[in-house]
Parts: structure tokens; C-alpha cells; sequence
């Protein structure tokens, strides 16, 4: 498989699920109606949010979803030049969450990009910690994903400079 479509095989498959999750949420659950997944741990319960994610800037979703769309655009445009697996798997969650959010913006409200994200998602012993989704979910493994891939490939960049094979050169020649 190509790195250019594993990226966008993990999307697809982040949005459908995200989607899906939140059409069975929808369905089963009035807003504000909460329900035991693990219980004393993770709870369903379903919220309606203008913000970001995990509830952050709420009345920004306009804005949001500019920046979600530009988001989309430029990973689309790059993923072609990601060069591991784990950078690959990374954008993908990343690419597929803003998709997945998106969607609920352009289709949930009256008008184009005001609609509300639905976030169901909530930890009990956390009780000040904001409803999420899966779609949210995905942007944050992705976004830790990709600092640890920054963090692996500047090691690896590090220690190729460090035994001089960079560029050809060699580890005895001066600087």
C-alpha cells in the first residue's frame, strides 16, 4: 500500500465511524441525556457544541470550520510527501477528525458551517472535562502522533548529521 493512500484509508474510516457513532447517538439520545458506557468511568452523554474541541472557544464554529477546511486542504495537498508510516497514520487521524467535525458544521445547522458538533463522550472522574466525540478523539491521537514522529525524525536527523552521512558528507571532513 502507498503512503499517499494509507492517510487517506485511516480518514475514511475515522469519519464513517465518527459519523456513525454520531447518528446512533442522535437517534438514541435527547441533548443533555447521559448513559453508562463503562460505568463509573466513561459515560455517553450527548451535547451540542459551537466551540472546538473538548468544548473550547464556544460560539467559534464559523471560524472553526475555516480553519478545518484550510486544515483539510493543506493535508490533502502534502500527504503525498510524508515519508514514514507513523507521519502517514498521524494525518490520517488528523485528516479524518477534521472531516468528521466538519461535516456536523455544514450539515447540522440552518445555515453553511454554523451548525453544532455532536460530542458524546465524557469521563466521570473527570467531571470539569468537557463532552467529546470520536472524531475529536482522532485529532489528538494524530496530533500527539505527529510530535512524536517530529521527535523521532529530528533524532534520526541528529544522529545521521552526528556520523556525517548527511548530504554525503563525511564525519572527519570540517564543518
Amino acid at each position: 500500500m502507498t503512503a499517499r493512500r494509507v492517510p487517506l484509508l485511516i480518514a475514511l474510516a475515522v469519519v464513517v465511524l465518527d459519523q456513525l457513532t454520531k447518528w446512533w447517538v442522535v437517534s438514541a439520545f435527547e441533548i443533555g441525556q447521559t448513559g453508562s458506557l463503562i460505568p463509573g468511568v466513561l459515560y455517553l452523554h450527548r451535547v451540542e457544541n459551537s466551540g472546538a474541541a473538548f468544548g473550547l472557544l464556544p460560539g467559534w464554529g464559523s471560524f472553526i470550520a475555516l480553519g478545518a477546511i484550510a486544515a483539510v486542504v493543506l493535508i490533502v495537498l502534502f500527504v503525498h510527501r510524508l515519508t514514514g508510516r507513523l507521519e502517514a497514520v498521524a494525518m490520517g487521524l488528523v485528516l479524518g477528525g477534521a472531516v468528521g467535525n466538519l461535516g456536523d458544521r455544514l450539515f447540522r445547522g440552518p445555515g453553511l458551517l454554523d451548525g453544532k458538533v455532536v460530542d458524546f463522550l465524557r469521563f466521570d472522574f473527570y467531571q470539569s472535562f468537557p463532552a467529546f466525540n470520536l472524531a475529536d478523539t482522532a485529532i489528538t491521537v494524530g496530533a500527539v502522533l505527529a510530535l512524536l514522529a517530529a521527535f523521532v525524525l529530528s533524532r534520526e536527523g541528529r544522529a545521521v548529521s552526528a556520523n556525517g552521512e548527511a548530504n554525503g558528507g563525511d564525519a572527519n571532513a570540517a564543518p
